[in-house]
């Protein structure tokens, strides 16, 4: 599933890249400490094209603004608005009633993706941004003023937002030329001496909040902490869905590799290394990580809404107690952990600042409302300015005074980098489930092909709907690692594509067919992306699937020496379509969890230099460069990847130098290839990989899905 990396340059701003997308989370955990959290927290897309929109222009304020962007509905290639779309949009309506009411008082209101814990995907009644503005894609910014609303989104939803926004929405394209950021914008087209709102409670987190308030105060603007109550839900009320409440349970040591009192012992060396004696952790999958525990809080992503704080002595857990089975109880009540109100981490956190705590926050992932809590503690218990609050920043090597009462350290979470790193059982769990995933792949590619064959007129949804059932019979499946993409024709355009029953389109069998899905299973997730087509492709489809793969191949050949970041191996997947002057609007890779997030950080591969992470041995990470015809079609090839050692015949400067090994085995259609733009080399890989495919997929398939798969995998003649 791609993930969309790098808007703007490596500077970019924390709040800019929260306004921006929601992305998975990249953390850069104590070892490299060569790099700050603002550099590789978090990467989003941008337009590799150089041309501008090829969409008019118009005023999007009513003064003489130099950003000049048009309406949605104005930008759709089609029929002009219907009546109903002319309307005023009720939601909106009420929500600018409220920015009158006492105690608020604002002018402006901004509405993220996240929840509270900057997850990518989000349960349903947190889906705020989502609720207010109609556009359902995972990555996008709202803001609305007294007379406008615009939203913000990266490249791989640009189409996705044509269709859904209405005109009482401006759809600013993030990433492409003469586009505003939010900050901008509102600076642009509020008069001087507005107050925008912000919900810190939930959405934004500290660093984002402080470098907002920042950004619009150069035009007089007041940033406005609205902590009673979120305005969406003012308006959502009733209609609004119930928090999710279904049990947790525990992951098993066998799939896990390290016990949790292993890893909390790992964690407080850290700590105690950084002169810090608590930690507060927010975000839900190292939540899971650390405490070998599971949960279904989250759509596709099998974690738990909670917090974590970790002190030297101890360990408590935010949770609702009605998730927690009395399996879980037993299991964290053995690595010493307590359990402790989902509603009580405020409390927590003052109580933690009366101690006299160091405590370890990292600002870039910790919600406004629990660093502001945090702050006012200090302030309270302190005996005197220098003794009261002082941020400790130091790099990660460096030494940190000992201070009289309580203080915090200010540093990327320590466990994103470990959690990426897979041990060996987790490396084992994810090969195991790869191959019984790609087993489901081949009878679903076997059925398909069959049905188009005979004529079988089938939905996007049908073809969704059917792989999840041939995956659903796989041992030790759970859920989708995401929505399918499913898409034919021009809707493989739309990067994250979600056919809908009431307006998806017919799989047309003269037409690309694009596939991107991925599984949970108790021992590892799963995603991967392939695009077929069941006629005769054209030569220019055969040449863009061509080139694509010689993008995906060269990725996967590389050897490179440790230390090097992902960002460096980016333009090895592009080389080919840049020759001949194509891109995508993407990023190449991202990680993968292990029974975990199908979105996970520190590690990428994107062009945006801002993220330094380097890869390194155990990490898995996505090969998935791809091609897109804005309403024409889409071309992907995805695999898993984990990073190993490489063996060379030299190793300069006596460092270690590393490659990649595949997860993922299931056939790249042949009939796609313009094999006159293929190596011998190139040409040698694929029969290599299909062998490879042949041999460890086979033996898991009878039938006609196992011919399927020999049809598939004869290697090519040249």
């Amino acid at each position: 599933m791609v993930l969309s990396l790098g808007i703007g340059n490596g500077n970019q701003s924390a709040m800019q890249r929260l306004l921006l997308a929601s992305t998975h989370p990249l953390l850069l955990p104590t070892p490299l400490s060569a790099f700050s959290c603002r550099q590789i927290r978090r990467v989003l897309p941008q337009s590799r094209t150089a041309k501008p929109p090829s969409f008019s222009v118009c005023n999007c304020s009513s003064n003489s603004s130099t950003f000049k962007v048009k309406t949605s509905s104005e930008l759709r290639n089609t029929k002009a608005s219907s009546s109903t779309d002319s309307q005023p949009d009720p939601k909106l309506t009420a929500l600018r009633r409220l920015f009158s009411n006492p105690g608020i008082a604002i002018d402006a209101y901004i509405i993220p993706s996240h929840d509270a814990h900057q997850s990518e995907f989000i349960a349903e009644c947190y889906m705020r941004r989502a609720y207010i503005s109609g556009f359902t894609g995972s990555a996008g910014t709202a803001v609305v003023i007294k007379d406008k609303a615009a939203l913000w989104t990266d490249g791989r939803y640009f189409l996705q937002a044509e269709k859904q926004l209405t005109s009482s929405w401006i759809l600013m394209r993030a990433g492409n030329p003469g586009v505003p950021t939010t900050s901008q914008w509102l600076n642009d087209v509020l008069p001087p001496g507005g107050r925008v709102g912000i919900d810190p409670q939930f959405l934004f987190t500290s660093d984002a909040a402080e470098e907002l308030k920042q950004v619009i105060s150069y035009n007089n603007h007041e940033l406005v902490y609205l902590y009673n109550s979120n305005l969406v839900d003012e308006i959502w009320k009733d209609n609004r869905p119930q928090p999710p409440n279904k049990p947790v349970r525990v992951h098993d040591l066998k799939y896990a590799g390290l016990d949790v009192s292993s890893k909390l012992s790992n964690l407080r060396t850290e700590l105690a290394g950084a002169g810090s004696s608590a930690i507060v952790i927010s975000m839900l999958d190292e939540i899971a990580w650390l405490l070998n525990l599971r949960g279904s809080d989250i759509p596709h992503s099998p974690v738990v809404y909670a917090y974590l704080i970790v002190e030297i002595d101890g360990a408590k857990l935010f949770i609702d107690d009605s998730k927690v089975t009395e399996e879980v109880s037993d299991h964290l009540k053995k690595a010493g952990v307590e359990l402790r109100p989902y509603s009580s981490i405020i409390s927590e956190i003052e109580s933690l600042a009366a101690q006299g705590a160091a405590l370890w926050l990292d600002t870039s992932s910790v919600n406004a409302a629990i660093v502001n809590a945090y702050k006012a503690a200090c302030d309270r218990y302190g005996q005197n300015h220098e003794k009261k609050h002082k941020t400790r920043t130091q790099g990660f090597d460096g030494s940190n005074e000992q201070l009289n009462g309580p203080t915090t350290l200010h540093r990327c979470s320590p466990v994103s980098l470990a959690k990426a790193i897979k041990n060996e059982q987790e490396l084992e769990g994810m090969k195991s489930c790869h191959l019984r995933d790609a087993a489901a792949i081949c009878q679903f590619w076997d059925w398909l092909e069959t049905e188009i064959s005979n004529n079988r007129t089938l939905t996007e949804v049908d073809v969704s709907d059917k792989l999840l059932q041939f995956r659903s019979k796989q041992v030790g499946f759970l859920d989708t690692s995401f929505d399918t993409i499913s898409g034919s024709g021009p809707n493989g355009a739309i990067i994250h594509y979600r056919p809908e029953p009431e307006s998806c389109s017919i799989v047309d069998a003269n037409k690309l067919f694009l596939l991107d899905s991925g599984a949970q299973y108790v021992d590892g997730t799963t995603d991967i992306t392939r695009t077929v087509h069941f006629g005769e492709p054209t030569s220019r489809e055969k040449e863009c699937f061509t080139r694509v793969l010689q993008g995906h191949i060269a990725l996967d050949q590389l050897v490179f020496p440790e230390n090097t970041p992902g960002f460096v191996m980016d333009a090895f997947a592009r080389s080919s379509l840049w020759k001949v002057g194509l891109d995508y609007r993407h990023g190449t890779g991202h990680g993968v969890g292990a029974a975990l997030n199908v979105h996970e950080g520190p590690q990428s591969i994107s062009y945006r230099y801002g993220n330094l992470t380097p890869l390194v041995n155990g990490m898995i990470v996505s090969n998935e460069p791809g091609y897109y015809e804005d309403h024409a079609f889409g071309i992907r090839i995805e695999n898993l990847l984990y990073v190993r050692s490489a063996e060379t015949p030299n190793r300069f400067g006596g460092i270690e130098y590393l490659g990649f090994e595949k997860l993922t085995y299931v056939p790249i259609q042949i009939k796609l290839l313009d094999l006159s733009l293929l190596s011998a080399a190139e040409i040698d890989w694929l029969n290599n990989y299909h062998s490879q495919v042949w041999e460890k997929v086979s033996r898991l398939l009878d039938g006609s899905a196992r011919q399927w798969l020999w049809d598939n995998t004869r290697p090519i003649m040249r």
